[in-house]
């Protein structure tokens, strides 16, 4: 990083091979995301139900 004017160009030129994602493909990745953090989420519950509920059953048989 002798010259910075010449690293600001590089990273410019750099910046200018980007492809950058449409609108509607930000939009649909973005939709797929939340969708799969909503679906982990509902799983996680379902688990952690189904496991509080048999730890429970277990301590109540053990009494």
């Amino acid at each position: 990083m002798a010259n910075p004017i010449q690293f600001l160009q590089e990273v410019r030129s750099e910046a200018k091979k980007v492809t950058w994602p449409t609108r509607r493909e930000t939009l649909v990745t973005s939709g797929l995301v939340i969708l799969m953090v909503l679906a982990a989420s509902l799983f996680f519950v379902v688990v952690d139900w189904a496991l509080r509920l048999g730890v429970g059953l277990m301590l109540r048989i053990g009494q």
